[in-house]
């Protein structure tokens, strides 16, 4: 007996496992056994465990009698046992947090609003370090002075809220705050109050956004608004009421699952599942515009049709890509304030497009006026750097090329936090030194950009390093490593997919495969190049034919109310192919 309690003394990650996993088990039985669970647990306390080990075993207790007892006696004493110990164990921030969250809540059952407003500030204050929770925590004190009717001080924190997620770098929850803000702003009827929040917030979704931040908690905010926007009406209402705080109306949220689902999917450069959510979400827009004016309506609708368009712009679908602006143009004729807000995403697209046709002087127009109008520095840095490419591909533009990749110097003060934005600056320092014949110093900047867009699953930055380093390799003679980046650079471009990535990896597999002699490799090459060249060819004389085009000379004003049509295309393939 005294031989196994030393053991159990000195390996207590052991026993505690072995019960933990007997409580898990009897609690997602079905039906579950919660009995068995809770005596599982409260086993743990016989063995003396670790300050840590005890403080977890009481929010574990205290959570599962709150959510699945009436004991909620029992469930408060385990929580503020929780709470206490925490406190006093260093960087245990998930079970101090979790206690926090859940007694408050408790409380509020109980109607002791008294107790859990403390308990909320004490948590709010002591979680700074700690965005997620911190986060999470104003958002609850928030719901408790809704629910109270105390809209002022919810307004204000929700306020403390958004200025903490932009210092913090993270755009979608600044997002969120904001949203909720407005809501109540709404409930207020402060309407003068709520079109330049909803405006923000418009423009911090619809601009690029930091993957590196926003990745993991994106996943859960997409299955959070699915969760509520597919609540029946005819269900029953949770019995704590903090649990009704919506901070959109439910077909709203509909849409903004669809919004959120092309995001990520564009970061992550899966193109066709964003043109999938985009198609569903514009339809399920039309029909909510039918019976709903609401103003945020149109602003989702603009949204959505920015992301499709630089989809199209990837996938080698100008023409349609063109059509979609324009139909962007109507909709900001349509309202001043849409115009306002868009104005300078609207010329960046209209620049990306210009790119995409060979037109270098109107993007750099395009860009210019872009820049003239915006205040946002994730979109400034995003313009700078599409500048920045357009100046590299003229060639002579050294001068301003150079006072340009000053201020957006990926190794030192880079404007923004944006991880993405920062790998693309990489990039495009890659890019100048191939075209300087800096190869070594190219390779460092690329293989840069290939390190941050891995570790964010930036596929299409990845596809586009891997296709230039392959491009590097050829020039220096080293044909086997080329190959090696060009045949995933082919591999992940067919995914995204992106045309010109393709068209640019088959000339090089045709080159490569001709130098190593593989001569049935070489043609098939050829026939894929000459496949990529014929599609991208037929798409630039469809787009360049339509009236539209000619959206590419607008740069001053709003838009034009009348597009007249031009006699067949007036721009060169010549750098494409």
């Amino acid at each position: 007996m005294t031989s196994s309690y030393s053991a159990i003394v000195q390996a207590p990650e052991r026993w505690y496992l072995a019960l933990l996993g007997f409580a898990e088990h009897f609690r997602t039985s079905s039906p579950p056994k919660i009995r068995l669970c809770v005596h599982c647990l409260q086993a743990v306390f016989q063995f003396k465990p670790p300050q840590r080990i005890e403080a977890r075993t009481h929010l574990q207790l205290g959570s599962v009698l709150y959510h699945h007892t009436k004991n909620s006696e029992l469930a408060r004493s385990h929580l503020e046992k929780a709470w206490f110990i925490s406190q006093q164990v260093p960087q245990f921030e998930d079970v101090k947090f979790e206690a926090a969250s859940i007694l408050s809540e408790l409380f509020c059952q109980q109607n002791l609003v008294d107790s859990a407003k403390p308990l909320l500030r004490k948590a709010i204050q002591i979680s700074q370090q700690t965005p997620y929770w911190h986060c999470r925590l104003l958002f609850q004190l928030a719901q408790l002075h809704t629910l109270e009717k105390d809209l002022v001080s919810a307004c204000d924190l929700l306020g403390v809220g958004a200025e903490y997620a932009r210092v913090v770098g993270s755009e979608y929850t600044r997002a969120l705050f904001l949203l909720s803000k407005g809501m109540l702003l709404l409930m207020e009827r402060k309407l003068g109050e709520v079109h330049p929040l909803l405006t923000l917030c418009g423009t911090i979704v619809g601009n690029p956004i930091d993957i590196h931040i926003v990745k993991p908690c994106l996943k859960q905010l997409q299955q959070c608004i699915q969760t509520i926007s597919t609540l029946h009406d005819d269900e029953i209402l949770p019995s704590n009421p903090a649990d009704l705080f919506h901070w959109l109306p439910k077909e709203h949220m509909c849409v903004l699952v669809y919004l959120v689902t092309v995001m990520h999917s564009m970061q992550a450069g899966y193109l066709e599942k964003a043109q999938k959510y985009t198609d569903k979400a514009l339809m399920q827009l039309e029909k909510l515009k039918m019976l709903d004016c609401s103003p945020i309506l149109s602003t989702f609708q603009v949204i959505l049709l920015e992301h499709i368009i630089m989809c199209r712009l990837v996938t080698g679908h100008k023409a349609t890509a063109l059509q979609e602006i324009s139909q962007v143009c109507q909709l900001c004729q349509q309202s001043p304030r849409l115009f306002t807000n868009h104005a300078a995403q609207l010329h960046t697209l209209l620049g990306l497009y210009c790119i995409s046709v060979n037109c270098m002087d109107n993007a750099e127009a395009q860009f210019t006026t872009a820049l003239r109008l915006t205040t946002h520095q994730e979109l400034w840095t995003y313009i700078v750097t599409n500048l920045a490419s357009v100046y590299i591909r003229e060639g002579n533009r050294h001068q301003e090329l150079y006072s340009l990749l000053e201020r957006i110097n990926p190794d030192h003060n880079f404007p923004v936090s944006s991880h993405c934005l920062r790998a693309a600056a990489f990039y495009i320092r890659g890019l100048l030194s191939f075209f300087q014949g800096r190869y070594n110093e190219a390779k460092r900047f690329l293989r840069e950009t290939l390190k941050m867009s891995n570790a964010e699953d930036l596929n299409r930055l990845t596809a586009c390093s891997l296709v230039l380093l392959g491009h590097i390799f050829y020039v220096l003679g080293n044909h086997r490593e080329s190959n090696n980046m060009v045949v995933p650079a082919m591999q992940l471009a067919s995914k995204i997919p992106d045309m010109s990535v393709q068209l640019w990896s088959s000339a090089l597999l045709k080159d490569l495969n001709k130098a190593l002699g593989n001569t049935m490799d070489a043609h098939e090459a050829a026939q894929m190049h000459q496949n990529f060249s014929q599609q991208l060819l037929q798409d630039h004389i469809a787009a360049c034919s339509l009236p539209e085009h000619n959206l590419i000379s607008w740069t001053d004003g709003p838009p034009p109310v009348q597009i007249q049509a031009q006699n067949g295309p007036t721009t060169s393939l010549a750098s494409l192919l």
